[in-house]
C-alpha cells in the first residue's frame, strides 16, 4: 500500500489502487469520498497556476478563466456522454437543482414525485417550488427501489393514475446513505410513457458510476465537484436534454445569460438590456464563476477519463467486496444490495447492537480511517486511489475498535 509519504514525480500518473497523486493526504485510509474527496496533485497544480496568472496579469487573465470553463465543459461532456451545448456550470448540485425547480414551467395544481430518504438537496428546492407555485407533492420511499422492491410498480401506478397531473419526478442516481444505485433507465422509461419529466441528482454517481446522458432518457441531471469527481466545493454542473432548449423560464437569468452579453465592454453604443436570453441551459451561467474551481475540476475529470469509469467502478466494487466480507464477520450488518445493478461506490453498514455508531466512527478516525456516519449508518466510500490491501487493513482496524469499545 502506498502511504501519504509517497512523493509524486513529474511522470506520476493516475493508477487504480495507487495514491501517489495525493502526497500530503493525512489519512491512513481515506474512505470519505462520498462526502468530500481530497484534491489530487494535478488539480492542486492547476489551481496554483491559475492563481499565479491572476496575480501577475489581473484583468488580462480573464481569457484564461474563460478557457478553463470551456475546457471543463469539454471534459465533463466526454465523461458524461453529453453535448457541451447542453451543459451549464453552476455553484454546485444545490444550485443546479434549485435552478431546475425555479425554471421548470410548472402551473398551479401540477404534481411532482419526491422520495423519502433522499439527501435534502433533492427535496428542499422542490418543496420550495411546490410552495411558490401551488404544486401537489406525492411521496414514495427511496428504499422501495431496491432490486426486487415495489418502487417501480408504485411509481408506475402513481403516474398512470395521475396522468397529465404529475409533471416531474425527482430522484438521486445513488442514495447518499445506503449507496443504492437507482434504476434510472426504467424510471426514465416510465416518465416518458406517462408524460412526466425526470430530474436526477447525480452527485453520488458521477466519477464512480458510469453515466451516459445521451443514452439515459432523463430531462435534467445535476452534479457537483467535491465528491467522486475530486474537485473543489463551489463548482457544479447541470445537463438539460436538448428538448428543453428554450422551454425553461429564465427566472435566474443575469447579465451573462443574454445573447452576445459582453459586446458592450469593448464597443460604444452596445449597452442594451433587451438582448434575448439564450435558449440553451447555459443561460444559468449568469455571472462570475470560480475559475480556480473550474481549473481544479478540469484536471481531476481528466484523470477520471484516463482511468475510465467502468474500470473505476470495478476496482471500487472489488474493494467493497473484500471489506464487506470481513466486516460482516465482525458482526456489522451490510446495507449493500446483492444485485450488482444496484451497487455504487458506497458500502453502508450498521454496527453491532452493543456498539454506538458515533463511538465507532470516532475510534476509526482516531486510527487514521476517514469515514462518515450519515443518519445512523457507517459509510465507507473508497475511490480509485484506494489499494485493495486497505480493505483488509480497515477490517483489522474495525476489529481493534470493537475490542476497545467493548472494554
Amino acid at each position: 500500500m502506498t502511504t501519504s509519504s509517497t512523493t509524486p514525480t513529474a511522470a506520476a500518473r493516475a493508477q487504480l489502487g495507487e495514491r501517489a497523486l495525493f502526497p500530503t493526504l493525512d489519512a491512513r485510509v481515506y474512505l470519505a469520498h462520498a462526502a468530500i474527496s481530497p484534491l489530487p496533485e494535478p488539480a492542486r497544480a492547476a489551481v496554483d497556476d491559475v492563481l499565479a496568472e491572476y496575480a501577475r496579469r489581473g484583468f488580462f487573465a480573464w481569457q484564461r478563466g474563460q478557457a478553463e470553463q470551456s475546457g471543463l465543459k469539454a471534459e465533463l461532456a466526454a465523461l458524461l456522454g453529453a453535448s457541451v451545448d447542453d451543459l451549464a456550470l453552476t455553484r454546485g448540485t444545490s444550485s443546479s437543482v434549485t435552478a431546475v425547480a425555479q425554471s421548470f414551467p410548472f402551473e398551479a395544481g401540477d404534481g411532482l414525485v419526491l422520495l423519502r430518504g433522499e439527501f435534502p438537496t433533492n427535496v428542499t428546492p422542490w418543496l420550495m417550488a411546490a410552495r411558490g407555485s401551488g404544486l401537489l407533492v406525492h411521496w414514495l420511499d427511496a428504499d422501495a427501489f431496491r432490486p426486487g422492491g415495489e418502487g417501480l410498480s408504485q411509481l408506475e401506478h402513481l403516474l398512470r393514475e395521475r396522468a397529465g397531473h404529475i409533471r416531474l419526478v425527482a430522484m438521486s442516481a445513488v442514495q447518499f446513505q445506503t449507496g443504492l444505485r437507482m434504476p434510472l433507465d426504467d424510471v426514465a422509461a416510465l416518465c416518458r410513457r406517462h408524460g412526466a419529466a425526470l430530474s436526477v441528482d447525480a452527485i453520488q454517481a458521477a466519477g464512480v458510476v458510469p453515466l451516459d446522458l445521451a443514452a439515459l432518457d432523463a430531462d435534467f441531471v445535476a452534479g457537483g465537484a467535491h465528491k467522486w469527481l475530486m474537485g473543489l466545493e463551489g463548482v457544479g454542473w447541470l445537463w438539460a436534454a436538448p428538448r428543453w432548449r428554450g422551454r425553461l423560464r429564465p427566472a435566474l437569468a443575469s447579465w451573462l445569460s443574454h445573447e452576445d452579453p459582453v459586446s458592450f465592454l469593448g464597443e460604444a453604443g452596445q449597452l442594451r438590456y433587451d438582448r434575448p436570453i439564450r435558449p440553451y441551459v447555459d443561460f444559468l451561467e449568469g455571472g462570475s464563476a470560480s475559475v480556480v474551481g473550474a481549473a481544479a475540476l478540469r484536471a481531476s475529470v481528466a484523470l477520471l477519463r484516463e482511468l475510465g469509469p467502468d474500470a473505476i467502478l470495478a476496482h471500487v466494487d472489488a474493494w467493497n467486496d473484500r471489506a464487506e466480507a470481513g466486516l460482516v464477520e465482525l458482526g456489522l450488518r451490510s446495507l449493500r444490495t446483492r444485485d450488482a445493478r444496484g451497487r455504487s461506490g458506497i458500502l453502508a453498514l450498521t454496527p453491532p447492537d452493543d456498539v454506538a455508531l458515533p463511538a465507532l466512527r470516532d475510534a476509526l478516525v482516531a486510527r487514521g480511517v476517514a469515514v462518515t456516519a450519515p443518519d445512523g449508518v457507517l459509510r465507507l466510500a473508497p475511490h480509485w486511489p484506494n489499494a485493495l490491501a486497505e480493505a483488509d487493513l480497515t477490517v483489522d482496524l474495525v476489529a481493534d475498535c470493537l475490542r476497545e469499545l467493548r472494554g
